[in-house]
């Protein structure tokens, strides 16, 4: 979705309320339109963002994202799960987590961890948010003694033999 139309639609708005006014005040509004146009353009995907959790929160089975691709925002539509019960974007069930609604998180971390995350979300068939979605609850029931213990690393091996 390209949101220059709507930016350049508020900027002839804004240059038409001006069109009686004199030189000076024309100026000034040209001035103040060209340096809104990132301004207006976050408002915009602030608005995209909040149309798409409602949207979504009045779907049942499926989401929808607004992502940026460069500048351009895109909505992707992700469906939550299949007859076999495979679930799509929705985190696993862990004990004690609020299954009334999602909550937003922004994850600040180094670029090369960024990639890595994304090409194994991507080896894995998932969005980056379902990878690490999945990732964060693994640890979590790691901690909590519920999921596999992980495998001893190398000089952490068991020898030995057992009687039945």
């Amino acid at each position: 979705m390209d949101l220059s139309q709507y930016a350049e639609s508020l900027r002839r708005e804004l240059t038409a309320i001006t069109k009686f006014a004199g030189e000076d005040i024309t100026r000034a509004a040209e001035m103040l339109s060209d340096s809104l146009d990132s301004s207006v353009r976050l408002a915009l995907l602030d608005v995209l963002s909040a149309a798409a959790d409602e949207i979504t929160a009045s779907l049942e089975g499926a989401t929808i994202d607004v992502r940026l691709s460069g500048t351009d925002p895109q909505f992707v539509v992700t469906v939550n799960g299949d007859e076999h019960g495979e679930a799509g974007d929705q985190p696993a069930s862990a004990e004690g987590a609020d299954e009334a609604g999602t909550s937003r998180v922004t994850l600040r971390m180094p670029e090369s961890m960024k990639s890595a995350v994304e090409a194994r979300a991507a080896a894995e068939g998932l969005s980056v948010n379902t990878w690490l979605v999945r990732a964060v609850n693994r640890a979590l029931d790691r901690q909590a003694g519920r999921g596999p213990r992980p495998r001893p690393g190398v000089g952490k091996r068991y020898t030995g033999f057992a009687r039945s």
